[in-house]
């Protein structure tokens, strides 16, 4: 399930997410992407229905914890930028762990600075800036929803993020041989229908 607050240039796409590193360690909780819609040309009469293209992930934030350590928030990181498709590497911070939704409002009432660190123009989405930051309790309250605090059985958390199926099975490849992985647990995501 992917909640997605829209505006006329940017999106911030809201979601449950569960992965596995490549040391076996399963990392679950929310993300959080800042996206620019796409401009779309007119299609049909003036009720028509029209495109809605957000493709340019630009900044994320994974608010994660680990299976093996939860409560500490010890998976919780982000992206501050993307070449294409490919995120930055993980950037850990300590405001980030010690207050996750108190970090995100502030990344997200900033926005024009998300956008600077991924170089580009916050004047993409000028007309959305007060928009978007006239939701951010609204969006750090979704995100909450699908935080790493709320407990959910390996099933809840599949249903989720059962769309993922194809990439958590590209990450278990990535898992050493010799290094244990708990395949029953993720027996879901692997079983998925490609």
């Amino acid at each position: 399930m992917i909640v997605t607050f829209a505006f006329t240039r940017l999106s911030v796409d809201v979601r449950r997410w569960f992965e596995i590193a490549p040391d076996a360690t399963m990392e679950r909780g929310a993300r959080v992407e800042l996206r620019l819609l796409e401009p779309q040309p007119h299609r049909g009469t003036e009720s028509a229905s029209q495109r809605s293209v957000a493709d340019s992930t630009f900044w994320r934030a994974d608010l994660f914890d680990r299976l093996d350590q939860p409560g500490r928030w010890a998976a919780a990181h982000y992206h501050p930028s993307f070449d294409g498709v490919e995120p930055s590497d993980r950037v850990w911070s300590p405001e980030l762990t010690a207050d996750p939704w108190g970090w995100l409002s502030d990344q997200l009432l900033h926005v024009e600075d998300r956008f600077r660190w991924a170089g580009l123009d916050p004047a993409l989405a000028r007309y959305d800036l007060d928009d978007l930051r006239a939701v951010v309790p609204r969006i750090v309250a979704c995100a909450r929803e699908f935080g790493p605090e709320r407990t959910m059985t390996r099933d809840d958390d599949f249903r989720l993020t059962r769309d993922a199926a194809e990439r958590v099975r590209r990450m278990i490849d990535l898992v050493p041989p010799g290094v244990p992985v708990d395949r029953e647990y993720l027996r879901p995501w692997i079983e998925q229908p490609g």
